[in-house]
């Protein structure tokens, strides 16, 4: 069985991990064969939004223990990945990875990586196994991998900072997939799209279906 690793930016669209992505990622990655254990970096988030107002909370919260809630408790410190122990990573979408994986939410195409996430990135690649990424999640792959090609789907201004860094941008619809052979790394729009749950449960699918056929 091929064992996948998903890393999660916390819990909750606007400052964590889309949980719809990550479940359908998780549900994906079962459902053609595989197995998975779930990731993220013990940091703290940059804020803390209340998801009924959109507005900020007066609070801190870690980025590893707020993942722990969609991980139902089993997770893992990133710190301790290692890119020899899978065969594939994916990285779900959400506010969290623009915000706490990277600056990309405030700088665009100036942003910064988070050397953990950056690291894991280029493990992966250095070894040539498949990257997924879905919804804003390709944006911070294109800061670490020169010239990789990836979606986001639709959005102009996103796709004019991702190709700004260097990397080229494909227009993608809902449930479709950008798939760079050299890197082997695939993407899809999911909520960067106007999508509902079963758009988000057909990218998924179709992205890890996607990468099994990049293992043969």
């Amino acid at each position: 069985m091929k064992k996948f690793a998903v890393i999660l930016a916390g819990c909750g669209v606007f400052d964590g991990a889309e949980i719809h992505e990550a479940t359908m990622t998780l549900y994906a990655i079962m459902k053609n064969g595989g197995i998975y254990d779930i990731f993220a970096p013990n940091i703290n988030q940059h804020h803390v939004i209340n998801h009924i107002t959109g507005e900020e909370m007066p609070e801190n919260r870690n980025v590893l223990v707020e993942s722990a809630r969609i991980a139902r408790g089993k997770i893992n410190d990133l710190n301790v990945f290692k890119a020899s122990e899978y065969d594939a990573i994916i990285f779900p979408g959400g506010f969290g990875v623009a915000k706490n994986f990277s600056d990309f939410a405030f700088k665009g195409a100036n942003q910064t990586v988070n050397q953990q996430i950056e690291q894991v990135i280029k493990e992966m690649a250095a070894l040539k196994k498949p990257i997924g990424a879905l919804c804003i999640s390709p944006a911070i792959v294109a800061k670490v991998l020169e010239g990789v090609e990836i979606t986001i789907g639709q959005d102009k201004g996103t796709a004019d900072a991702i190709e700004a860094m260097g990397a080229n941008h494909i227009k993608s619809m809902h449930g479709e997939v950008v798939i760079d052979t050299k890197y082997k790394v695939v993407t899809t729009p999911c909520y960067m799209l106007d999508a509902n749950i079963l758009h988000i449960a057909d990218g998924a699918n179709n992205l890890v279906k996607a990468i099994f056929k990049l293992f043969e």
